[in-house]
């Protein structure tokens, strides 16, 4: 058995049979079994939704277990809870719509007299390995479009958070889907990840997390789809003629949202140096004002990072990092929303993802120079600028190298029917049902001679 454990107190919150590859062999085995008897699009659009509905019912228990089981504040839970519903929702839109295209076929000589089409067919077994910081939302991003598209799904969930996946996995039986189509494995990465990686009857595999882990996966799999979510150094501009006192509230609260453990959490700010001082004026107290503590209570902002290695590496980056820390540290086993300003672009916390409770702010002299350093990094998943000038936003816009760019919001910012993902070491694909469930498919041409 693996234990579960609390975050923030230590205590043991679930127990859950450890697997390993044997059981992935069979759970790919039941996979490919249920392929052979494919679920009509309006059976697994009618799953997709009662799934959704089912969260809203036990919604509050959906969000303790994430709350209990990742330490994330309980506020925060329950608003990851209500997007999984959503990205259900959305999933069972695309089970009822997932078309081809007509070809225009007399648009070449050769084609008279021809009709044409493309139908578009699961792909085939997806393998799924989802992350501790979002447990339940990022598992729903793997698990709906998979079903929205007709392929089995076999799920490894972070080890540090599995209940989420297996309480979801619990909703999906309860909502209709037959045996083989969810499997969630829990237990060594080595051991699972390597099944998903041999078996050829696994076509797709989607993975959220490290960069390092991401990619190698891919060069494992070279004859696999393999769809990758990766990792950020989150930067955000504001420009001289942004809208100061709106850009420190965003960013307070996006830089420390459960405690930084967001692929998206704000990391680099860039404030040109007319209003510098002005933006810490506001920031700062905002920041400040942040209640740390236990999840469980309604008024904690930032709880603690997922464990005890995580909080010593992040301890350690800043103590290396230099600049002039403002504010923030570690108090009681927690670490206190951090701001360090002033620091070098080769520092870790500056060029690395931190994915804990720490954020820079440096003065720039233009927006150019705000765009030049935000690209300095090997991430490229979401970047921001806040400005009043039509003109500064859309050429940002064009030039930050990243799979998006919010203007006058925080890149932690993310409504999940969008297409989000990265470019660069942040990943090659987009998720988003919409997106996600043509990745998961494979376009037929039908030809038919009229």
């Amino acid at each position: 058995m693996i234990e579960v454990r609390s975050p923030y107190s230590g205590e043991v919150v679930g127990r859950v049979p450890r697997s390993g590859a044997d059981e992935a062999r069979r759970a790919v085995d039941a996979a490919a079994a249920a392929l052979e008897d494919p679920l009509p699009a309006h059976k697994r659009a009618e799953i997709l939704v009662k799934v959704a509905g089912l969260i809203g019912r036990r919604h509050e228990e959906v969000a303790r277990t994430i709350s209990e089981e990742a330490g994330k504040p309980i506020k925060t839970a329950r608003v990851e809870a209500s997007r999984a519903m959503s990205t259900y929702t959305f999933a069972a839109v695309e089970a009822r719509t997932l078309v081809g295209e007509m070809i225009p076929m007399d648009a070449a000589q050769a084609g008279e007299g021809k009709l044409a089409f493309t139908l578009r067919r699961p792909i085939g077994v997806v393998g799924a390995i989802s992350p501790f910081n979002f447990p339940c939302n990022l598992v729903a991003h793997k698990i709906a479009p998979a079903l929205a598209a007709g392929c089995p799904v076999v799920l490894k969930p972070a080890s540090a958070t599995p209940l989420s996946a297996l309480l979801l996995a619990e909703l999906e039986h309860e909502a209709g889907l037959p045996q083989g189509w969810l499997t969630v494995l829990v237990g060594p990465a080595a051991e699972i990840g390597d099944v998903l990686v041999e078996d050829e009857r696994v076509r797709l595999i989607t993975f959220t997390g490290s960069s390092e882990v991401g990619w190698r996966l891919q060069e494992r799999a070279p004859r696999k789809r393999v769809k990758l979510e990766l990792g950020n150094s989150t930067p955000v501009i504001v420009a001289a003629d942004g809208d100061v006192e709106t850009a420190a509230a965003k960013l307070a609260a996006n830089a420390f949202s459960f405690a930084g453990q967001s692929c998206i959490s704000v990391q680099r700010i860039y404030v040109e140096r007319p209003v510098f001082d002005d933006f810490l004026a506001s920031f700062l107290p905002r920041v400040k004002a942040l209640k740390v503590g236990d999840p469980a209570d309604d008024e904690t902002d930032v709880g603690p990072v997922i464990d005890a290695d995580a909080r010593e590496r992040i301890l350690a980056w800043i103590d290396e990092a230099g600049g002039e820390r403002l504010t923030g540290g570690e108090r009681d086993g927690l670490i206190e929303p951090t701001v360090i300003a002033n620091v070098s672009d080769d520092a870790k916390v500056s060029c690395q993802e931190v994915f804990g409770p720490v954020c820079i702010v440096n003065a720039i002299d233009s927006v150019d120079e705000g765009i030049a350093r935000a690209n300095g990094t090997r991430y490229g998943l979401q970047a921001g600028i806040f400005t009043a000038s039509l003109d500064t936003a859309l050429r940002a816009a064009e030039r930050l190298d990243f799979g998006g760019v919010t203007v006058n919001e925080a890149p932690t910012f993310r409504s999940d029917q969008m297409p989000y993902g990265g470019v660069k070491d942040s990943g090659n694909t987009r998720e988003g049902p919409a997106y996600a469930v043509r990745e998961m498919t494979e376009e037929h041409l039908v030809v038919v001679q009229r």
